[in-house]
């Protein structure tokens, strides 16, 4: 018997920029799957279309003790893809996250060894000036020892259907071949919401104590079984040593509009010239369109839905905007992949393609245009521009009625360096208990017709990011990295956008990665790629430097950058020329 798990929910967390808008068998084989059933047992022609041929990912989730229902295609073929489990409470003490182990979801876990790793303080201000701060907890007992979760489907009197499944977490200190999960992040928040300053949050009395389990990416999606129409429920039991077995409510949707997976059209609605190129200084107009993975479209052409009607509405076809507002997100530590941000850019010429550390202010976003310019040549080295969807004055300036459309215009420089340019468009879907991400990269040639490739100083990533793990899948599915670094900038309310400082911070903070983090050649190609230093480039993967440099260039204020904006001035060239342990001299 498992114990009652309703729980009070906290309240939402607005963070951030957020702060700125008010915000069958259960088997493996070779068998297809049986056709999906209406309630009453019959098999309707369009239930049995909408199934999809390969099996689905399907995302699971649990909050505060309490089992966020699944609506799914009764028939289908699923694999376990993503656990989703979260513990909360809130204090007027500043205890770090002991009061987790003594109330709430997770009370009954062994909490002892939970040491402190990292703290950072989000750059927005609250309503009333205070500051929030966010305290990271890592190696309790739970969180480090091997467990397994168990899914059983049960039939609406509880008896269970076909035999139940067992996924391993692994261990947080390597991966290992029984393995199902890539990512394995078990860890613990503190949050503090009225600090009065970055330097102190003493007299503050609003904290919230957060404990998180991220699995996602299933390293064995062959482990398939069949939801069966008779199924009400998915019974998920974690081995942690407590009582914690939860029973999901399952709903089969009988007659869905829409099938399984997700892609994204992107196509130029401007014509190039007789040659195929466009001219420096053309406005070049795109338009995308959101399908399901059998091509049907997800919008009418023309529009999009609001903010309104994605987050607060039905939003039947599963389209996702970002969504921190409501649920926030932070590198490596917290729900990355929730963030589900629609976006596109455009960067180029591919030839000179490299980090934009140029910073991106809000008052950029809140402003009029539609597409914010975040490299040009004579700063950056590269041209580069992106749109969010909807718009980022009206996402973040709160104006989430405002209408959406599905076209915008990137503008060439008039002194755009001739090649080839990269436009992308990133997205996210979650439809009947599938959660998956998709990016399309397309690319225009600008003032000539030869194709000029991107020259990276890092890779190959699929040493460790192949198979079920590959670019491709994880992330945003987006397996060309030189279509990454306009979108992947520092803001100005978050800087550790670039793509450097967000590879370092979670290879240097995961203890899963196959190699030394110190060798830098695992990752980079020459000694050149390590040469642009600055307090970004080392302070994204090293927590401290010498007292020397604390005296020089001030004390190591941020987890990710290591400073405040000042963090991407590049360091002197007679410095750091070489890494200890590097592999590269």
């Amino acid at each position: 018997m498992s114990k009652d798990r309703q729980r009070k929910k906290s309240k939402p967390m607005l963070v951030g920029a957020v702060l700125l808008a008010a915000a069958v068998a259960a088997c493996t084989g070779d068998d297809g799957p049986p056709p999906a059933t209406a309630d009453d047992g019959i098999v309707t022609k369009r239930s049995a279309a909408a199934l999809a041929t390969d099996a689905v990912g399907l995302a699971v989730e649990i909050d505060n003790g309490t089992p966020v229902p699944l609506r799914v295609i009764g028939g289908q073929r699923f694999y376990l893809n993503q656990i989703d489990i979260r513990a909360a409470i809130a204090s007027t003490k500043d205890e770090g996250v002991s009061g987790l182990s003594r109330q709430g979801d997770f009370s009954d876990l062994a909490w002892g060894g939970t040491r402190f790793v990292d703290q950072q303080f989000l750059l927005t201000p609250n309503a009333d000036g205070t500051l929030t701060r966010q305290r990271f907890f890592r190696d309790a007992a739970w969180m480090a020892e091997r467990s397994a979760f168990t899914l059983q489907q049960r039939s609406s009197t509880g008896a269970p259907i076909g035999p139940a499944l067992t996924y391993e977490a692994g261990l947080d200190t390597h991966r290992e071949g029984s393995d199902d999960f890539f990512d394995r992040r078990l860890r613990a928040i503190q949050w503090t919401f009225d600090c009065p300053s970055t330097s102190s949050c003493a007299g503050a009395r609003n904290f919230q104590e957060e404990a998180l389990v991220e699995l996602r990416i299933a390293m064995h999606p062959e482990r398939t079984f069949v939801l069966s129409p008779q199924t009400a429920s998915l019974e998920l039991s974690w081995s942690s040593g407590g009582a914690h077995s939860y029973r999901i409510p399952v709903t089969h949707v009988a007659s869905p509009e829409w099938g399984y997976g997700f892609s994204i059209d992107l196509t130029a609605t401007t014509p190039p010239r007789a040659d195929g190129t466009y001219a420096p200084g053309s406005d070049i107009g795109y338009r995308i369109t959101l399908r399901d993975g059998a091509g049907k479209r997800l919008h009418p052409e023309g529009s999009l839905p609001t903010y309104n009607e994605v987050v607060f509405g039905t939003n039947e076809p599963g389209i996702q905007y970002y969504r921190a507002f409501f649920d926030p997100t932070t590198t490596y530590y917290r729900r990355k992949h929730r963030e589900r941000m629609l976006m596109s850019q455009i960067i180029g010429p591919a030839q000179d393609i490299q980090a934009v550390r140029s910073i991106i202010d809000i008052e950029a976003f809140l402003g009029p245009d539609d597409v914010q310019t975040t490299g040009t040549r004579s700063r950056d080295g590269v041209y580069a521009q992106f749109r969010t969807i909807p718009t980022s004055h009206d996402l973040f300036g709160g104006n989430w009625d405002a209408p959406v459309a599905d076209t915008w215009s990137y503008h060439l420089p008039d002194d755009a360096k001739p090649g080839t340019y990269l436009v992308t468009v990133k997205g996210r879907r979650t439809y009947l208990g599938e959660d998956v991400p998709y990016s399309r990269t397309v690319e225009i040639q600008v003032g000539t017709r030869a194709h000029t490739e991107a020259t990276l100083g890092t890779g190959p990533c699929n040493s460790c990011h192949s198979g079920p793990s590959a670019l491709g899948k994880v992330l945003h599915a987006n397996d060309n990295r030189a279509a990454c670094a306009s979108c992947h900038v520092p803001l100005g309310f978050e800087l550790e956008g670039p793509v450097f400082v967000r590879t370092h911070f979670i290879h240097s903070r995961s203890k899963r990665v196959d190699a030394p983090v110190t060798k830098c050649s695992t990752c980079h190609l020459t000694e050149a790629s390590t040469q642009r230093t600055s307090k970004a480039a080392c302070l994204s993967c090293h927590k401290s430097y010498p007292q020397s440099h604390v005296r020089e260039f001030g004390p190591v204020e941020s987890m990710y950058v290591g400073g405040g904006r000042e963090s991407f001035d590049s360091c002197t060239s007679s410095c750091h020329t070489s890494h200890p342990g590097s592999g590269l001299h």
